[in-house]
């Protein structure tokens, strides 16, 4: 049996599913999260136009830490959505179940929790420079990305994740 890898597009249309998915746990916990900030935010605004240089750099590093804050938590929602999805049982999460994808490693096996987190950081590195970690599974030949390469794994489809890798 031979191994159908996954392509870029295939790829892709799964992660608008998983997008989604994610959009909608993201909501039920930045709304909680902005409610607190926005809150402690404005309470200490005050008067913006008597504040003083000081308060104003203030205010200015507590957007700031605030918006780290939020991008801390959802960069951990996504690994964690992810990581433990593809070392699941099902080896896919919600998207690639739904397009018949699952990943391994390039032995066909399951992934160890360990092996998906650092793929799933890898894909940090793949998102950054305009996207060609990613844009790179078009091109190599067993359709993987900068963070299947650096993890050692594959995302076939279904019917050929028990084929001979």
């Amino acid at each position: 049996m031979n191994t159908t890898y996954a392509g870029f597009w295939l790829r892709f249309v799964a992660y608008i599913i998983d997008a989604i998915i994610l959009y909608i746990i993201y909501a039920f916990v930045l709304t909680p999260l902005f409610a607190v900030f926005g809150l402690t935010f404005f309470s200490q605004m005050g008067n913006v136009e008597t504040m003083t240089e000081a308060e104003a750099v203030g205010a200015v590093a507590s957007i700031m830490g605030a918006m780290m804050s939020v991008v801390i938590v959802l960069t951990g929602i996504s690994i964690a959505y992810f990581s433990i999805m593809e070392a699941s049982k099902y080896q896919a999460t919600v998207g690639k179940m739904a397009i018949g994808l699952v990943v391994t490693d390039v032995n066909g096996n399951r992934l160890s929790i360990g092996k998906a987190i650092v793929r799933n950081l890898c894909r940090i590195l793949s998102g950054s420079f305009m996207a060609i970690g990613y844009i790179i599974a078009g091109f190599t030949e067993k359709k993987q990305a900068l963070h299947d390469l650096i993890a050692g794994t594959l995302v076939v489809k279904k019917a050929s994740a028990t084929a001979q890798v």
